[in-house]
């Protein structure tokens, strides 16, 4: 067992040796104190299994003692705050346990150890570095979740400032501490909370989702980085096809402006591209201004019978959206060009001068042009 113990520091040396030469993330981490801190942890579990063994114990008390699984599960968690993956860590550790059982097997073998023997020490071997990999996968498990569940609430507080409208220099150091990308623009989309964890598999890395928002209620909120240009049709494809709305891309800063502009298409009923409905969300922008416009230039209408008036209001909307060309206006409406003169004809006696005037035309046009949306 001495000479045995004797070769811990050159297996130690060989396994930091092999890992580096086989395990690219580690090419840079064992240099300096690291490289001495990993060649005494070998030294230490190897020595620790020696000391067991040396002790007599049965295979089921050859467990490592808990000073060595807290320091593999600590080691595990110090993997994931230097960015390495659970693979290059337990590829690290396949690497150690082969290297280690060449170096102790052949000082077994050079103590005369029995075939059988053999056998099972190399299975006491490779348990015992199994229960400390095991400890160091736990290690890395819990610290990725943990700073997964840290890093989701800097990204849900950066959500919330650029949502909110925060000043710049706040949503900019919560940007930082999140370690998000700043895009050029983002564009606010609405999407039923049943359709959020899809869409959230096809929008762009980056993505962020407000949470808790009262004016969308059974809806979800998602900020998507960098969808503008060409890359906005394929936005456009997985919306449509979730019953969701995207607003217009906006510098990211500015993103609240696109929000608003999808609440309002969501509070009218519309889904799909906000730019595809540009008319209607200008026209109802301020219901009350457009109803007190409304009230004002068809006025002439009011003394009419209510069939009649209708009649009116159609072919004068008609021949507004038709430049006056009669025909087009009466194939417009399915009816005779000599109906249409006869109601212009009507609408002249009605409004006179007004119909000629740049500012009557534009006042009717737009009262008007609500119910052309409608139809």
């Amino acid at each position: 067992m001495a000479a045995i113990r004797a070769e811990l520091p050159a297996v130690a040396d060989d396994v930091v040796e092999q890992i580096i030469r086989e395990v690219p993330a580690y090419e840079d981490a064992f240099g300096g104190p690291m490289g001495e801190i990993i060649r005494t942890a070998v030294q230490v579990a190897l020595g620790g299994f020696l000391s067991l063994l040396s002790d007599r114990r049965g295979p089921d008390e050859l467990a490592p003692q808990a000073s060595a699984l807290d320091g593999a599960y600590q080691l595990g968690r110090g993997e994931v705050r230097s960015g390495r993956t659970i693979d290059a860590l337990l590829s690290a550790y396949r690497i150690g346990a082969r290297v280690s059982w060449q170096h102790l097997s052949a000082q077994a073998v050079a103590q005369g150890i029995e075939p059988a023997t053999m056998a099972s020490f190399a299975e006491l071997v490779f348990n015992y570095i199994d229960a400390l990999s095991g400890a160091t996968v736990a290690g890395h498990r819990d610290e990725s979740a943990s700073e997964g569940r840290i890093r989701q609430r800097m990204l849900e507080r950066l959500a919330r400032h650029l949502f909110t409208g925060a000043p710049e220099a706040t949503v900019l150091a919560s940007a930082e501490r999140a370690e998000w990308p700043v895009p050029t623009t983002l564009t606010a989309v609405i999407v039923p909370d049943s359709q959020m964890g899809s869409l959230m598999q096809t929008v762009r890395r980056g993505t962020l989702q407000v949470a808790d928002v009262p004016e969308v209620e059974g809806s979800a909120v998602l900020l998507v980085p960098d969808a503008h240009g060409r890359r906005r049709e394929a936005l456009l494809r997985a919306v449509r096809g979730r019953g969701g709305l995207a607003g217009p891309a906006r510098p990211w800063l500015d993103v609240r402006s696109s929000y608003d502009r999808a609440l309002r298409a969501y509070q009218l009923g519309l889904a799909g591209d906000t730019e595809a409905h540009l008319p209607r969300l200008v026209l109802t922008a301020d219901p009350d201004a457009l109803g007190d416009l409304r009230r004002a230039v068809l006025a002439p209408l009011d003394e009419l019978r209510p069939a009649t008036a209708a009649k009116l209001r159609e072919t004068l909307r008609a021949w507004l959206l038709h430049q006056g060309r009669r025909d087009e206006v009466a194939a417009a409406l399915f009816v005779h060009p000599q109906t249409i003169r006869y109601r212009m004809n009507q609408l002249r006696d009605l409004f006179g001068d007004r119909l000629e005037d740049p500012d009557s035309v534009l006042a009717l046009t737009i009262a008007l042009g609500v119910e052309e949306m409608q139809a």
